[in-house]
């Protein structure tokens, strides 16, 4: 077969399994999507154990782990538990309770190195560099006498303690919220004697405070609300003996479940499911390793957890709380150093954003390019006289967001905003509520989407007069319309003036406000329509070229490679001899490397300083090259349960553009590259040369000016 780019994966990096391949469509042929997220995890406990990131960045990647492993227990361990109480088997054919015990086994693991890491790597090296978090039996005499002032002055007052008796059962206590269980000796004032006592900390105090500096040694020292409490706890309970006290934090099922074809009203009906999250079914137990077995074994109880479940750490129960500790400190020198996103000459050299995208199609990579233009669109649209409507979806965002702002701005000024806003969009519904709120005060026409089916898709319709006839402008990104991810992921924009894809936007809005048979687009693929058919078509295409011995080859970035379907047909690619080249930065089900099943097929993650989130699907397509930019991972829910898009770049300019900045670079990218092993584990790729190569630090250095 003719070489082609992406090259066939070489031998030295193809990893062999033994024993014959299991069949495309083999059950055996997929990694487990748990075991595989947990992978991800470890990727990014890595970045905090690299010597070669700034300090303070690398604890900021040690919290990001606990954040990540929060959610994981929220909604995937609590998924499987659920799974087992119905005892049903996984749709792979899986034994549930063995994945679980599985997935116990690695995360004791993970979570056991991250805080082996804190301790004897970060803490003593933030030490070195004047930043302390001092434990209650470090402070100074000068210190504890503070701690104590302020225990009394900011906690006292808003803590209530709990003895544990016949007429003070158990508390409700609140997902992912500090809590201690304490060891009482002694009779109260009403002759009770009760044996243990539970404390609950409000979310209003601070977890980290900075300690004055006037009694430090250090320039920055600091006390977790864990110590200050537990070296005060006695005020709580006058009269009786202390016997332990001791952190501890529960993780609850946080899925939230309406039954949206029964709801008559799909905001009030998840305004009112939001305050339950706090209260589902335990699913993990943190608890400070110093905590005797038997106030474990009642903590156990009363969740109704095992032991698999049960965390004990040597450090604060919540290290996410740490994340703090990186905007309190201002030492530059220790973290990644700042920049300033460009903007391409061709926006700041005309102030008509209409103009510039009349004159030729705007591609910016995100974070490198500025998400100005995107705003500026929005922003002069809604000021301009000529401009009739605006449509957009929000999947996530903030409720001050210049987005936000410019749609109010704009229903106010007469012009026909509608806002399609997925309120299930995960962990953010309270935020999407409070912006329908405001953007239905404002005038503005507010839907939610499709029952059943999540608005996933990220694209903005600005209709406007030109001339005497409207004009269609768009904007389809891969990412949210979100000031804050727009900063830290890294995602492609897409603007045009292209009436076919207008049209085809059009269309797409339609269907998700109103009743209609779906009509077919032109140019974007959309799930749950045409997407999946049209890439597996693609798929096929390239297998069907090398089989008759023309080129072919297939290179795609996705955050997610989990759909079996999919996965199957880049099997079949792979044995017809398809060179394929995967960018997979989290879960990844398909095996590669395994000798008559996948030995064309490499999966490269890289997890670095911004977050790999822009997705990507190539296709040599007998050397066209087609190339779509696309909203949707490969995972069955964006596929089949979401409305999603997918949007061609048809510029060969733009096309050489991408392929050289999602996937050339990160071919030579050799210091935050990981290559994925057939048993869905990963070794991080060696430097291959005395210059180590970062594609997101080439990329800051093309794109940016440094601050």
């Amino acid at each position: 077969m003719p070489a082609i780019w992406p090259a066939p994966c070489p031998p030295a990096l193809q990893p062999r399994r033994e024993g014959p391949a299991p069949a495309a469509d083999d059950p055996a042929a997929l990694i487990d999507r748990e075991l595989s997220l947990i992978q991800f995890h470890r990727r990014v406990l890595a970045q905090a154990q690299d010597p070669g990131v700034p300090l303070l960045e690398r604890l900021r990647f040690l919290t990001i782990v606990s954040r990540i492993v929060d959610e994981f227990y929220e909604v995937r361990v609590a998924g499987l538990l659920h799974e087992v109480e119905l005892r049903r088997r996984a749709a792979d054919g899986a034994d549930l309770p063995e994945l679980l015990r599985r997935v116990s086994t690695e995360l004791h693991e993970l979570i056991a190195e991250q805080y082996r890491h804190l301790n004897s790597v970060l803490l003593p090296a933030l030490a070195d560099e004047g930043i302390l978090l001092r434990r209650r039996t470090q402070l100074n005499p000068a210190q504890r006498q503070w701690v104590e002032s302020w225990f009394e002055e900011q906690a006292l007052p808003v803590l209530t303690p709990l003895g544990l008796d016949l007429s003070h059962p158990f508390p409700t206590v609140q997902n992912k919220a500090l809590s201690f269980i304490v060891g009482l000796d002694g009779k109260d004032a009403f002759g009770r004697g009760v044996g243990l006592a539970v404390v609950q900390v409000p979310r209003c105090l601070p977890r980290l405070i900075r300690l004055p500096p006037e009694l430090c040694q250090a320039r920055h020292e600091f006390v977790m609300i864990s110590s200050v409490i537990h070296a005060n706890v006695d005020k709580l309970f006058p009269g009786m003996r202390v016997r332990g006290c001791h952190q501890f934090r529960v993780t609850r099922n946080s899925d939230l479940w309406v039954d949206e074809e029964e709801e008559e009203d799909l905001l009030r009906a998840i305004q009112l499911e939001l305050p339950r999250r706090n209260f589902g079914d335990a699913v993990r137990l943190e608890v400070a390793d110093t905590a005797e077995d038997h106030k474990v074994h009642f903590l156990l109880h009363q969740f109704g957890l095992d032991e698999r479940h049960l965390f004990r750490v040597n450090g604060p129960v919540n290290l996410n709380r740490l994340a703090a500790l990186y905007d309190m400190v201002d030492r530059p020198d220790l973290k990644f150093r700042p920049f300033t996103p460009s903007v391409p000459t061709r926006v700041t050299q005309s102030e008509d954003i209409f103009r510039t995208i009349s004159e030729g199609e705007l591609l910016l990579h995100h974070p490198y390019q500025s998400f100005g233009p995107v705003t500026e669109l929005l922003r002069q649209a809604a000021a301009d006289s000529e401009v009739l409507a605006i449509k957009m979806t929000l999947y996530r965002t903030v409720l001050r967001s210049p987005v936000v702002e410019a749609l109010i701005e704009a229903a106010r000024n007469g012009k026909a905003v509608t806002a399609v806003i997925e309120l299930r969009a995960r962990f953010d519904e309270e935020d999407n509520i409070q912006i329908a709120t405001r953007l239905k005060e404002a005038g503005a026409s507010v839907v939610y989407g499709i029952v059943g089916f999540k608005a996933h898709a990220k694209v903005l319709l600005v209709v406007r007069r030109e001339a005497g006839k409207l004009r269609r402008y768009v904007h389809l990104g891969t990412g949210n319309y979100h000031p804050g991810t727009s900063k830290a992921y890294t995602d492609i924009s897409f603007m045009t003036a292209d009436p076919i894809m207008g049209a085809d936007v059009h269309t797409l809005f339609n269907q998700l406000t109103g009743i209609g048979v779906a009509e077919p687009l032109q140019k974007l693929l959309q799930s749950p329509f045409t997407l999946a058919r049209e890439v597996t078509a693609r798929v096929d295409a390239e297998a069907d070229a090398a089989r008759a011995g023309r080129s072919s080859g297939i290179a795609l970035k996705l955050n997610a490679l989990v759909d079996p379907a999919l996965i199957a047909a880049l099997y079949r690619a792979s044995q017809a001899g398809v060179p394929i080249r995967l960018k997979v930065r989290g879960m990844c089900r398909l095996r590669p490397g395994v000798p008559g099943l996948s030995e064309t097929i490499q999966v490269h993650s890289t997890v670095g300083r911004f977050l790999e989130h822009s997705r990507c699907y190539w296709f040599h397509a007998e050397g066209d090259e087609v190339m779509y930019l696309a909203s949707a991972d490969w995972m069955e829910r964006n596929l089949y349960r979401r409305v999603e898009v997918a949007f061609p770049i048809e510029d060969h300019r733009l096309k050489q553009r991408l392929r050289a900045e999602l996937f050339e670079l990160y071919d030579r990218d050799d210091t935050q590259t990981w290559v994925m092993l057939p048993d869905g584990t990963s070794r991080k790729r060696a430097p291959v040369g005395p210059r180590p190569f970062s594609a997101q630090e080439h990329l800051l250095e093309l794109h940016t000016r440094r601050s």
